[in-house]
């Protein structure tokens, strides 16, 4: 049976998604620049069996213009990845770090979420399945090809997913600003999971009672709260220093 299909934009999006042996792309739009910057910045030739469409930037602009996007010249027709299973992922190992975005809504933030995610070695993300906007190009766009790069666990509940990590040995971290405990004061040690709430209200008080420790970032006082996928990759970088610490 054939899977839904979908179309990606911008320049390492679809790189990263010919770059990819697990991706079905079935067509490219492509400007003659665009098709030659391929060729130039890869050793293999990425665009064999694949059908290739030639079209000015004006044209491939009728992909990308109700979402305003930049497509850079390169637009492909893709098919989902394989859905990963969380239970089947865990088993047998050891130190593992997994974000889980907790009714996390913007497709930028989720796609930038995804791009330190892969950038720091995180070993993959949880999202809610009716909340993860697994089609969107902003999405895609905002994480520069790593959504090649990273393993994404939808679930249908988050509470009832962190319940079964819990049972698994994770240990539940919930960022909190309001938290006394500062994030960097964790050993980080054993298998961890780092829950985010969404951008609007925070962590949810139902998927509070899930976790064994609410943390925070020490930032200026004077300053509310940063961004989402800013504490994202604050978090995540400092996390890959101290695995390799431990390592």
């Amino acid at each position: 049976m054939n899977k839904r299909t979908f179309f990606i934009v911008s320049k390492h999006t679809v790189m990263e998604a010919l770059k990819n042996p697990n991706r079905k792309v079935l067509r490219v739009f492509l400007t003659e620049e665009s098709k030659k910057n391929i060729f130039r910045q890869s050793k293999k030739n990425l665009l064999k069996d694949i059908k290739i469409y030639y079209r000015t930037k004006k044209e491939l602009d009728k992909y990308t213009g109700k979402e305003n996007i930049m497509h850079q010249g390169y637009v492909a027709e893709v098919e989902h990845l394989e859905d990963l299973t969380l239970k089947d992922f865990i088993k047998n190992k050891s130190n593992l770090n997994l974000a889980c975005l907790d009714e996390v809504s913007d497709p930028r933030n989720i796609g930038s979420i995804i791009r330190s995610a892969a950038s720091f070695k995180l070993d993959g993300i949880i999202v809610k399945d009716r909340h993860f906007p697994d089609e969107s190009k902003l999405m895609y766009k905002s994480a520069s090809g790593c959504m090649e790069h990273i393993n994404i666990f939808k679930v249908s509940n988050i509470n009832t997913t962190l319940k079964f990590l819990r049972e698994k040995n994770f240990w539940i971290y919930g960022f909190n600003a309001k938290s006394e405990k500062n994030f960097m004061d964790v050993d980080w040690k054993g298998n961890n999971v780092l829950l985010f709430g969404s951008e609007g209200y925070g962590m949810k008080k139902h998927t509070e009672k899930y976790t064994d420790f609410l943390v925070k970032i020490e930032i200026n006082q004077n300053i509310e709260s940063l961004n989402i996928s800013n504490s994202a990759a604050i978090v995540f970088h400092h996390i890959m220093k101290r695995k390799k610490k431990l390592d």
